[in-house]
């Protein structure tokens, strides 16, 4: 991993402040909406114990029946199609029967559904009426209370039948229709709102099973939407605020108030209140909308029906909003009446939060884009100063070594890459120093072995001439053959040394590229026999503009260093190729690969990876691949060794683009 990229990892520490915010936002959005759950459910209380102050009255503790609000006029006809709409809130006091009652001001309308599965029908009039299948509905106003029987043997209208004498209030008959179906039969009874019960009792005997129903079901009273104590409600609660009072059974009886309109913002609001929704507000219950349902299944709702305050937030009913609900018991005399469900709507941000968080937003995107721009500036000079090292360590190895006159970079630092450069300077001062004394060790050699070696053959020359014994005769041939080697090693040093001058003083010339190769190819063909020298050139001239006299003898090298590797049926195979700018010339010959660690090292001075000269074979001093990295240098191009992908064998590539051109007359001061 790049120093910058560890550098932009430890940036990321800076998103340790956005995070603290956002548990501080997230802290402070719970503390605010308990709060305001707090404050509603004080708010709850308060009405609540007004309406038990003001005697306002509650519906009943037990069960009882709700009255529904009929939109549309009912038809007595015994079918239930008319009721459809009320259908999600009927009623079932036992298994296999279902009840449903509504009122249009005008009239309460009865729906009974009885589930069967025999059938024994009969008149209200028969006398064994009551042994077969029939409903038995009792009315109840104060103490009083009047019963009637309900049957037919047949589907079509009804008429109950009063059990008890006329009670004033109650009603004096009960008209409705009887209808069978396949899963039992339904009743569809109507009297004048006037003449409705304050209490309800539905029974029904089944005849297949006699013990199926309750044989006394208790009355239930009747409630329903009250006005008085929608009106008690609407002059207590606050404004933008709904209270709804709920009966014992979740049955809503009474509705008053509208909650606070939404408020409407703009994108930034919108895009704000997301990201409340998402990551700083505590969860939300899924939106209830106001559909106005008589009866409520919240949980909040049936909390306080158990005696406990419960407040809830969800999700508002129009977009950007959300809803607080609070719910109280209501009681009177100790007893749980009913529940006051309070609901206020807010924006889904509020204008504290949404400025909390704006600022929030602001301050850790300002102090993120400082820190990192500042880690990045900071990595970028500090990449920039370790490239610097790099690249002069990097230059130091290359052929030619690097030139310190001017100072190793950043030696005049202060600081721990200071230290560090000025560390280099001195290593590769000392390696430099060394490196040139290697470089003009064979010169030095060759000038001061010169003398020796002539006064060592003068010696032989004049022994040989002596009275010598025949025993010495082989010693004086082995010294003179020592003598002869080394003369060779100093004509090879000297050599070296006039090769690198003479690359220094080359004259530039155009020639033709594929004239020289071929030239020394043939020329070392006959030097390689019983080796085989395969030739590829193109067919085209290739002009070059360049030394040919140091490129022939860089050939030379790279053609003997490949004869000598090459075992006796082997072969050597010279190629050459124009490139866009300049010319690649490739000398591959079959023999044993080189060694991993000296790929590249091969052309340095003093490197050779013979294991040692044979006595009749000339000396190697590891310069000939030397001159072919100069030869190579000057023509702007370079050399390279590796093996073949076969592993039989090496390929040596020089590179050649050219030398400069000079422009005319620059060589008259000369």
């Amino acid at each position: 991993m790049t120093l910058r990229r560890k550098l932009l990892l430890v940036a990321l520490s800076t998103l340790v402040l956005p995070v603290a915010g956002w548990l501080y936002l997230r802290q402070m959005e719970h503390v605010l909406r308990a709060g305001q759950a707090d404050a509603l459910r004080a708010t709850a209380r308060a009405v609540a114990r007004a309406l038990e102050a003001e005697g306002v009255p509650l519906p009943p503790a037990g069960p009882a029946w709700y009255v529904e609000t009929a939109t549309t006029p009912i038809a007595i006809d015994g079918y239930l199609d008319d009721w459809a709409p009320l259908a999600p809130w009927v009623q079932k006091p036992a298994p296999g029967l279902r009840v449903q009652l509504a009122s249009d001001g005008t009239a309460l309308d009865i729906a009974i559904a009885v589930r069967e599965g025999t059938r024994t029908r009969a008149d209200a009039g028969d006398a064994d009426a009551l042994h077969a299948d029939h409903l038995l509905l009792t009315f109840v106003r104060g103490a009083a209370q009047r019963r009637f029987l309900v049957a037919s043997a047949a589907p079509g209208r009804i008429s109950g039948l009063a059990l008890d004498p006329p009670v004033a209030g109650l009603p004096d008959q009960l008209r409705g229709a009887w209808q069978d179906d396949g899963s039992g039969y339904s009743v569809e009874l109507t009297l004048p709102r006037s003449e409705a019960p304050q209490a309800l009792a539905i029974g029904a005997y089944d005849a297949g099973a006699p013990q199926r129903f309750p044989p006394a079901p208790e009355a239930r009273p009747l409630i329903g939407s009250e006005p008085a104590l929608t009106q008690a409600l609407a002059a207590l609660i606050p404004r933008d605020v709904r209270a709804s009072v709920i009966s014992a059974r979740g049955w809503r009886v009474a509705r008053a108030g509208t909650p606070a309109p939404s408020v409407e913002g703009g994108l930034a609001a919108t895009l704000l209140a997301a990201l409340d929704r998402a990551w700083i507000a505590p969860p939300l219950e899924p939106a209830a909308g106001d559909t106005g349902a008589p009866r409520l299944h919240a949980a909040d709702v049936w909390q306080a029906l158990s005696g406990v305050a419960a407040s809830a937030w969800r999700a508002g009913a129009t977009p950007g909003t959300i809803e607080l609900r609070a719910a109280v018991p209501l009681t009177r005399r100790g007893e749980t009446r009913g529940a006051l469900l309070l609901e206020q709507t807010y924006p889904l941000l509020p204008p504290r939060t949404d400025r909390a968080l704006l600022t929030l937003l602001l301050a850790s995107f300002a102090a993120l884009l400082i820190a990192a721009g500042a880690l990045f500036a900071f990595a970028a000079r500090l990449s920039w100063r370790l490239g610097r090292l790099r690249d002069a360590a990097e230059g130091a190895l290359r052929p030619g070594g690097l030139d310190l006159a001017g100072g190793f970079p950043l030696s005049d630092a202060d600081d721990e890459l200071g230290d560090l450069a000025r560390s280099f300077e001195r290593l590769l001062g000392a390696v430099g120093g060394y490196a040139d004394y290697l470089r003009t060790l064979p010169s030095r050699l060759s000038h001061e072995l010169h003398t020796p070696l002539a006064i060592v053959r003068s010696s032989l020359d004049n022994l040989e001439h002596a009275q010598l014994p025949a025993a010495a005769q082989p010693y004086l041939a082995r010294a003179r053959d020592g003598a002869a080697r080394l003369g060779a090693i100093v004509r090879a040093m000297s050599e070296a040394s006039r090769i690198e001058r003479a690359v220094a003083a080359a004259e530039p010339e155009d020639f033709d590229l594929v004239q020289v190769v071929r030239g020394c190819a043939e020329a070392h063909a006959e030097l390689a026999a019983p080796r085989r020298v395969d030739l590829d050139l193109p067919a085209e001239p290739l002009p070059l503009h360049g030394a040919p006299e140091l490129i022939a003898q860089a050939l030379d090298k790279l053609l003997d260093n490949a004869r000598s590797f090459t075992p006796a049926a082997g072969w050597i195979r010279v190629s050459l190729r124009a490139l866009p700018n300049g010319a690649a010339i490739e000398v591959a010959n079959a023999g044993p690969p080189l060694p991993q660690a000296m790929q590249g090292r091969l052309f340095e001075a003093l490197v050779s990876v013979r294991a040692g000269a044979r006595p009749d074979e000339a000396p190697h001093l590891g310069l000939g691949l030397t001159i072919v990295r100069l030869v190579a240098a000057l023509h702007g191009g370079e050399a390279a060794a590796h093996n073949l992908d076969s592993g039989n064998g090496v390929v040596f590539r020089l590179t050649l683009r050219g030398m400069p051109r000079r422009a005319l007359g620059a060589g008259a001061a000369d």
